[in-house]
């Protein structure tokens, strides 16, 4: 009849730990990027649009 003596407030950390650690890895596949990757990226978009204005046939202006 006697059962095994848990710790609720140890039961508690362990749950908080666990819900933290799955919304880090949520958080983690949403925004983890690192500085480098951001920066290589940011630079690969302004050659792209570099190349794209320089091949513009008009300076713009629509007829």
């Amino acid at each position: 009849m006697a059962g095994e003596v848990v710790n609720l407030n140890r039961f508690r950390k362990r749950a908080a730990k666990e819900a933290a650690a799955k919304e880090a890895d949520a958080n983690r596949a949403k925004f983890g990027r690192s500085k480098p990757e951001r920066a290589g990226e940011q630079q690969q978009r302004e050659r792209a649009k570099a190349l794209l204005d320089q091949h513009r046939l008009d300076d713009g202006e629509a007829s």
